[in-house]
């Protein structure tokens, strides 16, 4: 897999001042078993499905460290929310977990502890390279990176076969089965534009060779009205415009509800989706299976759609305990089939040599039998080397969810809001004191 912050983490290392706040620090390396012979107990904050399952088998092996799983709500719906406001109490736990495009922001606002100190080289070399560089910013180690999440499309085999809609390659042809799809079912639609959701869109955006966030000596660069970018959201808009998608929040009851009465018959998501299917609608299994995401020319690309690390606040006062917690879900075949244990979760792991772990631990008869995993591979591969995160995605997604919720209404235009988005995130970093171009 290519990921595009090998590029972008060595710039930001020789720029102090494009990222003046990455010398957080706090806490410390503690021992992993305290002096009293009592365990070290740690509190673990997250959101992904089999993390409890995770917790209780690390609780069963370990005697020297002891983990309390917290669930908090996924990031952009108030985990991320939930844990700032914890740091800036004092009072956060001792490992979070946090998604790719959002570390840059914990870690400009002095949130979290550089790690690289109790990060064994054993476990960083079992680490896909770009993934840990996903996580270097300022030639410092933020977070232990868990899994990758390649883009991908779901479908329900069943319809497709019933409407004789055939599977597209690309964008071209997802727009003619969109169209095939509601003259079939005037009530069903190929898929549902998140308008809660702007990492989706983004996603779709790095897919078509986007690149939103550049350092180039102290100084960012902003562009979210690049050929690549405005194509894609003329695309959505002309879907949206035509009603050939469903317009319903992530995750749902409205859309959950349109995949169990067949009104919605695809979901673009990432390789993470494969359980959240399988965990929501259990009573379809064997109807779904899983294609490549569509792309412009109909050769494989992709972009990375969330994708999760685990990271340390500042205020824990067991920072080698975490990381050893961290460290142990992310490479262990104990942790990884742990996870994938519930049924419920899927896992493409950044440490490669467990993937065929994570392939055999996750029971693919939901997806009649389809090795989904040689697809995700395939999409992980092709992932485009250009698209880096800001420090600021916060703002930006903000900025665009809130003018999303509004297009799906038919209010402002799609442009209208991903333009909303790159001016509220040029007056954020200026406000920081940072160069902006944009």
């Amino acid at each position: 897999m290519s990921l595009s912050w090998s590029r972008t983490s060595r710039v930001i290392a020789g720029t102090a001042a494009a990222l003046a706040v990455l010398t957080a620090c706090g806490g410390g390396g503690d021992a992993t078993g305290s002096a009293d012979g009592e365990p070290v107990r740690l509190t673990f904050w997250g959101w992904a499905k089999g993390s409890k399952e995770v917790v209780d088998a690390f609780n069963a092996s370990h005697t020297d460290i002891e983990v309390t799983f917290e669930e908090i709500p996924s990031g952009n719906a108030g985990g991320y929310a939930k844990i700032s406001n914890a740091v800036k109490a004092g009072n956060a736990p001792d490992l979070v977990s946090i998604e790719y495009p959002s570390l840059p922001e914990f870690v400009s606002s002095g949130a979290l502890q550089e790690i690289g100190d109790v990060l064994p080289e054993s476990a960083r070399a079992a680490l896909l390279p770009q993934a840990v560089e996903l996580t270097t910013l300022g030639g410092k180690s933020w977070a232990v990176p868990f899994d990758a999440a390649p883009q991908a499309f779901y479908y329900r085999k069943d319809l497709f076969e019933k409407y004789r809609v055939e599977v597209p390659t690309t964008w071209d042809g997802f727009r003619k089965a969109a169209e095939q799809v509601r003259r079939a079912d005037p009530k069903a639609r190929i898929a549902t534009f998140f308008p809660d959701d702007p990492t989706t869109f983004e996603a779709m955006a790095w897919q078509a060779g986007a690149q939103w966030f550049k350092a180039e000596g102290d100084t960012w660069k902003i562009d979210t009205t690049d050929p690549a970018t405005t194509r894609v959201t003329a695309y959505w808009q002309g879907l949206l415009d035509d009603g050939l998608v469903h317009k319903n929040a992530s995750f749902s009851p409205e859309w959950t509800g349109s995949l169990k009465n067949g009104t919605t018959v695809g979901y673009l998501g990432a390789s993470w989706g494969a359980g959240v299917l399988k965990g929501t609608l259990p009573e379809q299994s064997g109807k779904w299976a899983v294609a490549p995401l569509p792309s412009w020319d109909g050769k494989p690309a992709s972009g990375m759609l969330g994708g999760s690390t685990f990271a340390v606040p500042k205020s824990s006062r067991h920072k080698a305990a975490a990381v050893e917690f961290a460290t142990w879900m992310a490479t262990t075949e104990e942790g990884v089939k742990a996870r994938i244990a519930s049924g419920t979760s899927s896992a493409f792991p950044a440490a490669t040599a467990l993937r065929p772990v994570a392939k055999e631990a996750f029971d693919a008869g939901f997806y009649g039998g389809q090795d989904i995993y040689a697809l995700f591979e395939a999409a992980g591969a092709s992932i485009t080397p250009q698209w880096s995160w800001g420090p600021a995605t916060g703002t930006t997604n903000t900025a665009i969810k809130d003018r999303f919720g509004a297009v799906a209404a038919g209010g402002p235009t799609l442009a209208d809001a991903v333009r909303a988005g790159h001016d509220a995130t040029v007056a954020e970093l200026t406000r920081r004191g940072l160069k902006v171009e944009g």
